[in-house]
């Protein structure tokens, strides 16, 4: 008997050692077949239905549908503004300083594209026949109102004959 304890405590550290090694590895094992059957379950065969020859695919791009999610509408179905204004005149220039003089209950003045206007709307873009305003989260046009007989458009305007400008300015020359 002590012969028989005396090989086993000089070959415990390499028992235990195995022991150890073979639970690692059992459990590893073990984790690996868990996962097997789970990832089995997952697979499921995706049948997808016959979708018949003669419906057409739909389209995915709307552009109509994204403007009015944005709030736009397409350019020829522009809602009137309600906001108590009236667009006098507007100064359309191509560098990017246009202006519109919009005359509300109080007063008249000169906006430019972004400015805040009493209403609350917002001045979006100004265009030589109307502005179109931020109102309400969709865009609304603001129609020029027809000229009265006080104003003539720029091509209508009578000839004036041109005037000499000696008479206006002096050369040079003569100042002191």
């Amino acid at each position: 008997m002590n012969n028989f304890l005396g090989a086993i405590t000089r070959y415990l550290p390499l028992i235990l050692k195995v022991l150890l090694w073979g639970v690692c590895l059992g459990y590893g094992v073990h984790l690996a077949w868990q996962e097997g059957l789970y990832r089995q379950s997952l697979v499921v065969p995706a049948v997808a239905p016959a979708r018949p020859a003669s419906v057409p695919a739909p389209d995915p791009f709307e552009p109509d549908a994204i403007a009015a999610v944005l709030g736009l509408q397409p350019q020829g179905a522009l809602a009137s503004s309600a906001e108590p204004l009236e667009l006098r005149a507007s100064l359309v220039s191509s560098h990017g300083a246009s202006q519109a003089l919009l005359v509300g209950s109080q007063q008249a003045r000169f906006y430019r594209v972004g400015e805040r206007l009493p209403g609350g709307s917002v001045l979006r873009r100004i265009e030589v026949s109307h502005v179109v305003l931020w109102r309400n989260n969709r865009e609304e046009r603001l129609l020029l109102k027809p000229p009265g007989r006080h104003l003539l458009p720029a091509r209508q305007t009578p000839a004036t004959p041109a005037q000499a400008t000696s008479l206006y300015l002096r050369p040079l020359a003569e100042q002191p």
